[in-house]
């Protein structure tokens, strides 16, 4: 498809803290390149402000390709956008009609607090992921090749699969519930499928749904939503798993 320029109207979220008020404020942007990233778009708007002497929208980015989940934005009502498994730096501005008026926020959730504008404090996944602690090593000279360790090609294209979760917090955001089970099943699935990772699979498992609930996520209903909006395309077995770990473990924990 050639490339053209298209002018579209913007409604952003504006809001300077957790604690303040937001509000929306809406702008105008003309001569876009179809062929430009969304967020190559948000820097022609900030362009324009600091030229005309306002203070620029301030927006989470990294890498730009797809893999820090940084870029994390809703838009007109989607996590990252229209577009299927992309993340928002992914989305270009072909995706969008001449005149349109785009709408655009930052994740809603109470446990991703407000940090400016459209950027949320999502260090709540760090924690979780803290929680779930670490992976036992032999040091004493004896050390195992990982490489020699026999996995089932199923179980380790699965938790490949889960690995590639870039915790962009894309599932809190479509989850009518606020919740984060999609992303926790995918970190506890990425351990648990792997015999590396089952010495501490009961402790990890356990710790990181109660660092969850701790955060203040909300719980999973099984509408499938954020299966649908995760770029990554997480599938929701992770969260069966999550909960078939969870189950066993608390099992073993009450026993022991």
């Amino acid at each position: 498809m050639a490339s053209k320029n298209i002018n579209i109207k913007l409604k952003i979220w504006r809001q300077a803290g957790d604690k303040s008020k937001g509000k929306f404020e809406s702008y105008s942007l003309n001569g876009v390149s179809t062929d430009s990233s969304f967020l190559e778009m948000l820097d022609m708007l900030n362009e324009q402000l600091v030229n005309e002497g306002k203070e620029p929208v301030a927006f989470d980015h990294d890498c730009r390709e797809g893999i820090c989940g940084m870029c994390s934005l809703y838009i007109n009502g989607r996590a990252h956008g229209p577009d299927r498994e992309i993340t928002t730096c992914q989305l270009h501005m072909r995706s969008f009609k001449d005149g349109e008026t785009i709408t655009i926020e930052p994740w809603r959730s109470a446990a991703f607090p407000v940090i400016k504008d459209l950027i949320v404090d999502r260090s709540s996944f760090d924690r979780i992921q803290h929680a779930g602690g670490f992976i036992s090593v032999n040091t004493s000279g004896n050390t195992i090749d990982a490489n020699s360790i026999p996995v089932p090609k199923a179980d380790a294209d699965k938790a490949f699969a889960a690995a590639t979760c870039i915790g962009c917090g894309a599932c809190v955001a479509t989850c009518k519930n606020g919740s984060a089970m999609l992303f926790v099943g995918a970190k506890v699935s990425q351990f648990a499928l792997l015999p590396q990772g089952k010495v501490e699979a009961t402790h990890r498992v356990l710790n990181m749904v109660k660092q969850m609930d701790a955060e203040g996520f909300g719980n999973c209903t099984n509408t499938g939503a954020c299966e649908v909006e995760c770029p990554k395309g997480i599938s929701l077995e992770n969260i069966a798993r999550m909960n078939r770990e969870y189950l066993s473990a608390k099992i073993v924990s009450e026993e022991a």
